[in-house]
């Protein structure tokens, strides 16, 4: 720390009697004077490069990348003008001392390259811890004092039993762990679209390995990065305990829901397409999450349905084993009405809806028993496509029914009510 000091003291020294010299003024009037023609050519420039980069539709990463370049387009420029006035002062020997032009170009590329690369990274939160720590560390590099940076960083810190953690460490670590857990993520993406493409697994495996492929990455990911820094994989059995303990009391649903998902995955009892009735709910299932199932109704509400729900509760699946699924509409005629004209209307007005197989099972229609006000029927019909809603093909069979009776004179009646008076009413009357 001692040797640290006067090592600092004498570098910002130096610096101020070469920002004091003529040439230095010199070259931070060139600088400056060529950043103007590096931000015209950019604008010039630019909207040339956008649109073609508009005609790129099928590669979605590639754009991106482009769109980050063509944003810091002018810091391309303003390093390649400087490295022209470098190579030309080196030429022509004037001014004799062009450090700061050398600098200020590579400064320039170093913005420019991490500013560019850093954009790719889609978290925020990464994307400008990234930027700050590349950055500072090329930056110091450049300028020739990232040894003392480094020395001084270091000497702050303390120890935590036989390991030391200081300022230097603490960066590493975070620098590591923060690229380590975006090429998790990004090849745990890639790897579950490949997956997800493969036809010969069923849609509940493919769910299930992209799972266990992206949580092993990120684990993976994980243990490197503490690895990186020094600190010994066996010291965290203790830790590992506590956390064991605080999973088993503080997230008992987390878990749960979790084991659930897997469950789910593994006997393969709903899967990504299936129609199901949960309590209220109906729809197609639309996704499974580690968490949840994404069901969409036929309003286009989403619901985030627990995996627990779909282990404890009782689930229609519509779709389990075979989509063909049999719907009864009950209805009643009145007593006037020949119950065997009223089936074999039924039935034809049943097979004219489009929707109703009636090849495979053709509908039928039984008489139930005799009502209050009615002669009761079942109609009973069969369907392949659950997935387009039960109520409204309901409904389009029992339009069906009313154009057909009602082109027959069968009559569909409502209740009737007699009302016998036991004991004589006066009625008084004003004379």
């Amino acid at each position: 720390m001692e040797s640290l000091i006067p090592a600092i003291t004498e570098f910002f020294q130096e610096l101020v009697e070469q920002l004091l010299h003529p040439e230095t003024g010199l070259q931070l009037v060139l600088i400056v004077v060529i950043f103007l023609p590096a931000w015209l050519l950019a604008r010039k420039i630019k909207p040339i490069l956008e649109q073609q980069a508009r005609k790129i539709k099928d590669s979605p990463g590639l754009l991106r990348l482009i769109v980050a370049f063509l944003r810091r387009l002018k810091w391309f420029f303003f390093a390649l003008l400087l490295a022209i006035a470098y190579l030309l002062t080196t030429i022509t020997e004037w001014p004799k001392n062009n450090y700061l032009i050398e600098n200020a170009m590579l400064l320039a590329v170093a913005w420019w390259g991490i500013s560019v690369v850093a954009h790719v990274i889609r978290s925020r939160l990464l994307r400008k811890a990234f930027t700050i720590i590349a950055w500072s560390y090329v930056a110091a590099t450049i300028l020739g004092i990232s040894t003392e940076i480094g020395e001084l960083m270091d000497t702050a810190g303390f120890s935590v039993g036989t390991y030391r953690l200081s300022v230097l460490t603490l960066l590493q670590g975070a620098l590591i762990f923060s690229l380590l857990m975006w090429a998790a993520i990004n090849l745990g993406d890639f790897l579950d679209r490949r997956i997800q493409k493969i036809d010969e697994l069923t849609p509940s495996l493919r769910v299930l390995i992209g799972k266990v492929t992206r949580i092993t990455l990120l684990i993976f990911a994980i243990l490197v990065a503490i690895s990186s820094v020094g600190i010994d994989l066996t010291a965290l059995t203790v830790f590992s305990g506590a956390v064991g303990v605080g999973i088993g009391f503080g997230l008992q649903k987390v878990v749960s829901n979790f084991i659930s998902g897997i469950i789910i995955l593994m006997d393969q009892s709903i899967k990504p397409g299936d129609t199901i009735s949960l309590g209220e709910t109906f729809g197609w299932i639309r996704e499974l999450r580690a968490r949840f199932v994404s069901v969409v109704t036929r309003d286009g509400r989403e619901f985030l349905i627990p995996n627990e729900d779909f282990i404890t509760t009782q689930v229609i699946n519509w779709s389990f084993s075979d989509k063909y699924v049999r719907l009864d509409v009950p209805f009643g005629v009145s007593y006037n009405s020949d119950p065997h004209e009223v089936s074999r209307l039924a039935i034809e007005a049943a097979g004219q809806v489009g929707r109703v197989d009636a090849t495979r099972n053709p509908p039928v229609c039984w008489m139930t028993g005799f009502g209050d006000s009615s002669l009761d029927f079942l109609l009973r019909f069969w369907i392949r496509d659950p997935q387009r809603g039960l109520t409204n093909v309901r409904g389009m069979v029992l339009l069906a029914l009313w154009d057909t009776f009602k082109e027959h004179d069968i009559n569909i009646p409502f209740p009737h009510r007699e009302i016998i008076m036991r004991s004589p009413v006066e009625i008084e009357t004003k004379s």
